[in-house]
């Protein structure tokens, strides 16, 4: 039996966080042996708010060289950046025909990115789920890597390909959300309640994957905790330091009892240390090989070349595909 097919990617705004990897890439490298996984850089979705065009290039280039140098291996899956598959935009414009305007209103990401630029709510920012739609159909997705705060964005998917299926027949893989068990949702430093994001303007809130081990020390020492100095895991009462602990988990395998174990007699100074000294270890050996990557475009060129090229074949196949059901020529 073929593979199932896995599509997931992330934006090119920002540098990657310790949430990035924890939470998506270091799944996605597990995945690859037991999926035909697809994975893009969104640079279209980008554009939904403003960037410097050479930041916009750079970032690309340095998601690409980062999701290699965490494990992601070009060989086992299809790594590409979206807009260099043209399909996505014309599939994304066909199924803006066929979403409305009430499903796109109730979009929180809408409404959470309209309040941080009020200067710039455009038309891509309001419809860009239909292009997310078109990211995972093209592909005929079977699964999407998903939290639970992007499940909303994989159900409008889910309710445009089955009113595209309804009006024309059996056209779109209807794609089924996937939680991974030890997938992680890692939260802010400074603000443990939030999740942590690229656009943090607090740089003490997140950690890069780019970060110096001494950058990371310090932001991890800075950690809000509580006043119990008590290492527990209790979200609801004590979100700083179960953060912590949900962190050092994901690195270590250890689970929650066995870390409350090990720590009973410490401070949450010790505790972040620990935790910080983690974080070193596995991010220093991708940073060595994210540098040697990034320092070589003739071998990006040569990845997100091949992966556009194989891309495109299912994607052109699927859109030739909604096209004649249409009766576009």
């Amino acid at each position: 039996m073929s593979k199932k097919i896995i599509l997931s990617g992330i934006q090119a705004t920002g540098k990657l966080t310790l949430g990035n990897y924890l939470g998506a890439i270091d799944n996605w490298v597990k995945m690859q042996e037991e999926y035909d996984c697809y994975y893009m850089i969104a640079n279209l979705h980008s554009l939904t708010v403003r960037n410097n065009p050479e930041t916009l290039r750079n970032n690309t280039l340095k998601i690409l060289s980062m999701y290699i140098a965490a494990g992601l291996d070009p060989e086992k899956n299809t790594i590409f950046i979206q807009s260099q598959v043209k399909e996505h935009a014309e599939l994304g414009w066909i199924l803006d025909c066929y979403t409305y305007m009430g499903e796109l209103s109730r979009m929180t990401q809408f409404k959470d990115k309209s309040k941080k630029h009020a200067d710039n709510i455009n038309a891509g920012l309001f419809t860009y789920p239909a292009l997310m739609a078109a990211d995972i159909l093209l592909y005929k997705a079977d699964l999407v890597p998903v939290g639970q705060d992007q499940m909303q964005h994989l159900e409008i998917t889910r309710d445009i390909a089955e009113r595209f299926n309804k009006l024309y027949g059996e056209t779109f893989v209807i794609p089924e959300g996937y939680v991974r068990k030890s997938s992680a949702k890692i939260m802010g430093l400074q603000d443990p309640t939030s999740k942590m994001s690229k656009s943090a303007t607090n740089l003490n809130d997140v950690v890069f994957l780019e970060d110096e081990p001494e950058v990371i020390l310090k932001k991890f020492k800075k950690a809000v905790t509580d006043s119990d100095n008590k290492v527990k895991f209790d979200v609801e009462n004590k979100p700083g330091v179960s953060n912590l602990m949900q962190i050092y988990s994901s690195i270590t395998g250890k689970s929650m009892d066995e870390i409350e174990n090990e720590f009973a007699n410490s401070g949450y100074g010790e505790f972040k240390t620990k935790v910080a000294e983690a974080v070193v270890k596995k991010t220093e050996p991708i940073q060595k090989k994210y540098k040697e990557l990034l320092a070589n475009k003739e071998y990006l060129e040569k990845i997100y070349t091949k992966g556009a090229e194989k891309a495109r074949k299912l994607a052109s196949k699927t859109l030739e595909d909604v096209k004649e059901r249409i009766g576009i020529i």
